[in-house]
């Protein structure tokens, strides 16, 4: 009897021992967790504030354009009816401004694909904490790439998650969509047409014809680029698009975006 009782006290011992590890561990398991969630949180709360902040500002800048501009003349249009017997209008060759200086305020960027209301500022470098991590700005352009309109490659880059997660939805462009860039001469209307899962260290995109070396350009071009997968940056995504038309701040912006153009 005595020995069944010393057993039995023994095995309830183990018993409480393993249960108190145990507890111990879910604590852990429990507090990381919650860590895990409160950091979470924290990244989708801050991107969220400041996507917001991005946004006014950019609303802003379309703002100070379109007051720059105000007294400036409308360039003559030419009427031109497309191939499938649609009614446009040709402003003639787009305008060209000097590459601004480092981390300097140029363009406004939407693209109708993000979001109705999704605009950003675009500034002059991809330096991370200057322009890329900025709350007014959040996409930067390749210094030494073409400026908007050009014949050649107009590169721009941002953060895919956090700071504002400006270019989270890059993957989710179809051909066709418009981008629209929004400077002191106009509206600079690209349309997409396709993109690539390339390395970080994959330059090619930059070149003047994407992906073509030392080849001479003859078009306009507009380049995406942006981490993927979301949350993490083992590659990238680059978006390439075609220019298609520009029209000047006096004549008013494109149907599609123009709700948006001026308003915070």
């Amino acid at each position: 009897m005595h020995a069944r009782r010393r057993a039995a006290g023994g095995s309830g011992a183990r018993r409480r021992k393993v249960s108190v590890v145990g507890v111990i561990g879910e604590l852990l398991v429990t507090a990381g967790v919650l860590v895990l969630l409160f950091l979470g949180w924290q990244t989708w709360w801050q991107s969220a504030v400041l996507g917001a902040q991005q946004n006014s500002a950019a609303g802003q800048q379309s703002q100070d354009f379109l007051d720059q501009a105000s007294a400036s003349p409308t360039p003559t249009p030419t009427p031109t009816v497309a191939p499938d017997g649609t009614k446009t209008v040709d402003y003639g060759p787009p305008p060209v401004m000097k590459a601004p200086g480092f981390a300097e305020s140029f363009a406004v960027i939407y693209v109708p694909r993000f979001g109705a209301d999704w605009k950003r500022t675009i500034r002059e470098s991809v330096d991370v904490e200057a322009v890329l991590n900025s709350y007014d700005a959040g996409v930067g352009h390749y210094t030494g790439t073409q400026m908007p309109g050009a014949v050649g490659n107009f590169a721009i880059a941002a953060h895919d998650t956090g700071y504002g997660n400006t270019f989270i939805d890059v993957s989710k462009l179809q051909v066709g969509d418009a981008i629209y860039i929004q400077t002191k001469d106009g509206y600079y209307t690209y349309r997409f047409r396709n993109m690539e899962y390339i390395s970080p260290s994959t330059v090619q995109v930059l070149y003047d014809v994407p992906q073509v070396k030392d080849a001479k350009a003859t078009d306009r071009y507009i380049t995406l680029t942006t981490c993927n997968p979301p949350y993490h940056a083992q590659e990238r995504i680059a978006a390439f698009g075609v220019f298609e038309s520009w029209q000047p701040l006096s004549a008013g912006p494109p149907k599609e975006i123009a709700a948006e153009v001026g308003s915070n």
